[in-house]
């Protein structure tokens, strides 16, 4: 069954320049133009990626984003006519997976959904790792085959980017891994300066652990080299 590729945007040539893109690669489309029928979608059928625009009608971009988040899991990339940093963080803060800013190369996006569809179904099905696949610390299991992390016993609800930037830390427990690293290893592109995306996925990652952003117990950072995981 084709993967279903959620869009929403109000700028309806823009909606259907992607849905040209996405259709011709073999994905079906809903498109939708306010972010409460964008919800309705969601409630009626399965959705493998969302698209969302910040500008919208009824609702900014960044509060259907947190909306969808809180009870689904598949990937989401914002769209934005903003190219400023604050805006990205936003986004990745309420738990979009990446950001285009408009305009944009269709093509791009494209590669974008591929690669974010790639991580969500490596996830979601459990490609064997090539290290051993389970991290047990102080509380904290990530179960890498299984692709569960659960803390005290308690289930941790990790978007794809989430579980991938916890495990690379995990395989390389008693290193410091740099953000570049970190960024290149789990985004699979090239690392560009003033790039807050890594600091801003750790700092949800130990929001939903539960950990003091100035006494972390599992992900340390180490100032100016990165991180490390107890």
């Amino acid at each position: 069954m084709p993967e279903t590729i959620l869009v929403v945007d109000d700028e309806t040539a823009i909606t259907d320049l992607i849905e040209v893109y996405l259709k011709n690669e073999g994905y079906c489309v809903q498109k939708t133009i306010t972010a409460a029928d964008a919800l309705r979608i969601c409630e009626r059928m399965p959705i493998s990626l969302a698209l969302l625009d910040v500008m919208l009608p009824d609702l900014d971009g960044f509060s259907l984003c947190q909306k969808i988040r809180a009870r689904y899991l598949f990937p989401i990339i914002m769209l934005t006519a903003k190219s400023e940093e604050t805006d990205k963080i936003t986004g990745l803060t309420l738990g979009a997976d990446d950001y285009i800013t408009k305009p944009f190369h269709p093509l791009e996006l494209v590669a974008r959904v591929k690669t974010q569809l790639r991580r969500y179904t490596r996830y979601n099905t459990g490609t064997p790792p090539t290290s051993p696949d389970l991290y047990d610390c102080d509380g904290l299991v990530v179960d890498h085959a299984a692709h569960t992390c659960t803390l005290y016993g308690k289930t941790l609800q990790l978007t794809p980017i989430e579980f991938e930037i916890l495990w690379y830390l995990c395989t390389h427990k008693g290193t410091v891994v740099s953000s570049e690293e970190l960024f290149e290893a789990v985004w699979g592109e090239k690392y560009l300066d003033s790039n807050n995306t890594v600091m801003t996925h750790i700092a949800r990652l130990r929001e939903k652990m539960g950990e003091p952003p100035r006494k972390p117990k599992f992900i340390r950072t180490v100032w100016g080299v990165g991180y490390t995981i107890a």
